[in-house]
């Protein structure tokens, strides 16, 4: 049974992340408030032998890691040490990347595009149980859910439409694949506009690169 932080006890942060810079700012603000930096790493492996070493009460993992995928390593934790919580720490701010995270065992998310003192928060709320979204991610999280519900509305062929759009098919393509004519797949395209709240295929096209049903 693990035994909750609470400010009597130093807590222990292991930072993976391959940006020095980064490390050095948010050692400053950590140990400013009191918290304990175990560990800095740069690479999966690294992460998973000074975890084993340290014995940290909190893990923060940035997603780009070189070439490694901090995914891999969100995952793996959360499968090799379930009561550790990570904490992901990311230049990405759109929803696909919090969802991925979280899907992936993630206990929070903070973009990079916030001021550092928000990791204290988010480390002290993690270690509390509680799932924590920076401001800037929570927004992006709620835009999400909004376009998720929206496309939920649109019908079974719309929505195979908007799906082959992401995929990079050209009208054409689409209209060949669903065995219709490009005028009838120019009609759902118009109709996924208004229902979406659009105003061209551009937009259109970028939204259902960034946000697949």
């Amino acid at each position: 049974m693990r035994i909750a932080v609470t400010e009597a006890r130093t807590i222990r942060v292991l930072i993976v992340e391959d940006h020095p810079i980064v490390c050095l700012g948010l050692r400053h603000v950590l140990e400013h408030e009191g918290m304990q930096v175990c560990g800095e790493v740069q690479s999966i492996e690294g992460a998973i032998q000074s975890v084993a070493l340290t014995g940290p009460d909190l893990v923060t993992i940035d997603l780009s890691l070189g070439g490694e995928d901090g995914l891999d390593l969100v995952r793996r934790l959360s499968v090799e040490r379930p009561r550790l919580p990570v904490l992901v720490y990311s230049m990405f701010e759109d929803a696909a990347h919090i969802g991925w995270a979280l899907r992936a065992g993630a206990k929070g998310y903070i973009t990079k595009g916030e001021t550092f003192d928000v990791m204290p928060l988010a480390i002290r709320s993690c270690l509390a149980g509680n799932r924590y979204l920076s401001p800037i991610s929570e927004r992006s999280w709620l835009n999400s859910a909004e376009i998720r519900k929206a496309l939920e509305a649109l019908s079974a062929q719309e929505q195979q439409v908007y799906t082959l759009l992401g995929q990079g098919f050209s009208n054409a393509a689409i209209a060949d694949g669903m065995h219709v004519s490009p005028r009838t797949v120019e009609s759902y395209l118009a109709r996924i506009q208004v229902k979406l709240g659009l105003t061209g295929m551009k937009e259109l096209r970028q939204q259902a690169v960034a946000n697949p049903i």
